[in-house]
C-alpha cells in the first residue's frame, strides 16, 4: 500500500525578512560610496581628456594669432573671419568662442566638464547657441587681461575646473572627489588636491595664482580667472 506523504513548505517569518532587508541595506551602504567615487573618477577622466583637446586647439590658435584668446585677438578673429559669434572677454564662454570663430574646432563637447553649473552641450554652434550658458565647465586664466602663450613659463595654468562660485580662485570639491583639473601651457594636465579652504596649490605652498619671484607668474603681474557662464537656475 502506497502512502502519500505531504510536506508543508514554510514561508519566511517577519524576523527573517527583516534580517534579509538589513543585510541588503548594509551591503548597499558599503558599495554606494565606491560607486559614487567611480562615477566621479569617470567624470574627472572626461574633464582631463577635454582639457587636452582644448590645449591642442589653443596651440593652433596661437600659431596664427600670436597668443591664446583674449580681447585683442577677438578683434583680429572678427576681422579675419567675419564671424558674428559673441567673443566677449568677460567670461570663458566668450573667450573659447574664438576657437570656433577662427575655425579650430566645431565641437562644443570638449568644453564640457560635469559640475553643478553645467549641462551637456547640444552641438548647436550657430549664433548665441554656440557655447551657451552652462555648456562650458572650464575657467580660463588671463595674465594682465592678456592671453598666455607658449613663449612664457610652460608651467603656468590657464584652463581649470571645477570652480566654485562666480569669482575668485576657489574650487568645488564635489564633482571630482576633491580634485581639480588643471591644464598648463605645455599642454600637460594635472589632477590637484583641493584644500579645505577651496584653494589649489600648484606645488607645496604655491597657490594657483600667487605671484612673486619664485612663482610661475613672476612679479608685477596680475593673473585672474574668467569664469564660465552657469546654466539657467544654477
Amino acid at each position: 500500500m502506497k502512502t502519500n506523504v505531504q510536506t508543508t513548505r514554510r514561508g519566511f517569518t517577519l524576523v527573517e525578512l527583516l534580517v534579509v532587508i538589513v543585510i541588503i541595506a548594509s551591503l548597499a551602504g558599503l558599495t554606494a560610496p565606491m560607486v559614487i567615487r567611480q562615477r566621479k573618477k569617470a567624470d574627472q577622466t572626461e574633464a582631463i581628456s577635454n582639457a587636452k583637446q582644448i590645449g591642442l586647439a589653443m596651440f593652433e590658435f596661437e600659431t596664427e594669432y600670436g597668443s591664446f584668446p583674449d580681447s585683442t585677438t577677438a578683434t583680429t578673429v572678427t576681422a579675419n573671419t567675419s564671424t558674428t559669434l559673441s567673443m566677449t572677454a568677460s567670461d570663458s564662454n566668450g573667450l573659447f568662442r574664438q576657437l570656433f570663430g577662427a575655425g579650430y574646432t566645431q565641437s562644443e563637447a570638449m568644453f564640457y566638464a560635469k559640475t553643478p553649473t553645467t549641462k551637456k552641450p547640444d552641438g548647436n554652434i550657430t549664433g548665441a547657441d554656440c557655447l551657451a550658458a552652462g555648456e562650458v565647465g572650464f575657467g580660463y586664466i588671463l595674465r594682465d587681461d592678456l592671453g598666455l602663450s607658449t613663449g612664457g613659463n610652460p608651467s603656468r595654468p590657464y584652463v581649470v575646473t571645477p570652480l566654485a562660485g562666480t569669482s575668485g580662485t576657489n574650487f568645488d570639491p564635489g564633482p571630482f572627489d576633491n580634485k581639480a583639473v588643471v591644464l598648463r601651457v605645455d599642454n600637460s594636465v594635472s589632477s590637484l588636491q583641493i584644500l579645505p579652504t577651496g584653494a589649489v596649490n600648484l606645488s607645496p605652498g604655491q597657490a594657483l595664482l600667487a605671484v612673486g619671484t619664485s612663482s610661475v607668474w613672476g612679479t608685477g603681474t596680475a593673473p585672474a580667472i574668467k569664469f564660465p557662464v552657469a546654466k539657467p537656475g544654477a
